[in-house]
């Protein structure tokens, strides 16, 4: 397994690690399995979050007795400081450990959330507490928003950012080299775009050409997963000028109709947030966590069958998606 350096944090993760939400779906006792495999087969970084449900309590129970071997990652959506506090230490007891290795501030949307958790009282002072404690090592950032997290990687506050990286999706390229000259490490998620993506091989080493990525970590809940995504890094990693050719088409076909959460379509005039009604829609569709997406979709404020299809959305669009009509296919599945 090839490790790469996490930018200044100094910590030498696996090229591929364990994207911890697709345990929800599975046992305990089959998710202690998958992730042992996973060890074995050379992966030492696994990240989950507090709201992944029983994910943190899973990987707790696979690591006792060898948190030694592995560098932990989680995050939290809690955005003041007291808030924050309480998630650090649920984090800690679902896990098992008296550390972990990087907490991060979990899907910061836009500059008034960003400029919130730093404020004063705010999440990211819990987590300065904390790191000086000893009971966290290093403090991260994820966001679907480019500009929010260019912003972060210029305030220095931040030691890595996780950014969607893929075949289809690759506008975060500059940022990536902007944060790799800034020795911030780079977390690519959604490398499977989502699960719209098959070929999970030619999806790691497409990622892996860019060197400015620290570590990918796809999903997985079973040994196939594991192997092919583990494997992957392990043979030969460059790309052949065929693959390169499949890569452009696959990236030229399905971004068509693929949202990159840009979030240029925001804001809505009927307070949707449009790209997360994307995102759950492709949780429920290839992720099999259909219940799990059915909760989060019912907690958001708006709907998609909120539209009152006024199209300003569209105008907006860089990608000139069909956002009208991948609205009422999200309001077809979930019933609004």
């Amino acid at each position: 397994m090839i490790l790469r350096r996490l930018g200044k944090t100094n910590l030498m993760v696996s090229a591929v690690g364990f994207g911890g939400i697709p345990i929800q779906k599975i046992s305990k006792e089959e998710a202690i399995k998958v992730i042992n495999f996973a060890e074995e087969m050379g992966i030492n970084f696994i990240d989950t979050a507090r709201g992944y449900t029983v994910s943190e309590e899973y990987i707790g129970e696979a690591l006792k007795g060898k948190r030694d071997k592995w560098i932990i990652a989680t995050k939290s959506m809690a955005r003041s400081k007291e808030a924050m506090e309480k998630d650090i230490e649920i984090s800690l007891n679902n896990l098992q450990t008296d550390y972990i290795d990087l907490y991060q501030i979990h899907n910061v949307k836009e500059m008034e959330t960003y400029k919130q958790v730093i404020a004063e009282d705010g999440a990211l002072e819990a987590l300065l507490k904390a790191k000086k404690e000893g009971k966290i090592g290093h403090i991260g950032i994820t966001a679907h928003s480019l500009d929010t997290l260019k912003v972060a990687i210029e305030s220095e506050f931040f030691e890595t950012i996780m950014y969607p990286y893929n075949i289809i999706e690759n506008q975060a390229e500059e940022l990536f080299q902007l944060a790799a000259s800034k020795d911030i490490g780079v977390i690519a998620m959604k490398p499977m775009a989502g699960g719209a993506l098959t070929d999970g091989s030619l999806a790691m080493r497409y990622i892996l050409q860019n060197k400015n990525v620290s570590v990918i970590i796809p999903g997985m809940a079973n040994f196939d997963e594991v192997k092919e995504n583990a494997e992957a890094v392990m043979g030969e990693e460059s790309l052949t000028e065929e693959e390169k050719q499949l890569c452009r088409k696959i990236a030229e076909e399905m971004g068509q109709t693929f949202c990159r959460r840009c979030g240029y379509c925001a804001p809505c005039p009927q307070g949707l947030d449009i790209g997360f009604n994307f995102l759950l829609k492709a949780y429920y569709d290839n992720y099999d966590l259909k219940e799990w997406a059915i909760e989060r979709y019912n907690g958001m404020k708006a709907f998609a069958g909120d539209c009152r299809e006024c199209g300003i959305c569209e105008k907006r669009c860089p990608y000139n998606l069909p956002i009208r009509k991948m609205l009422k296919e999200v309001k077809k599945t979930f019933g609004k």
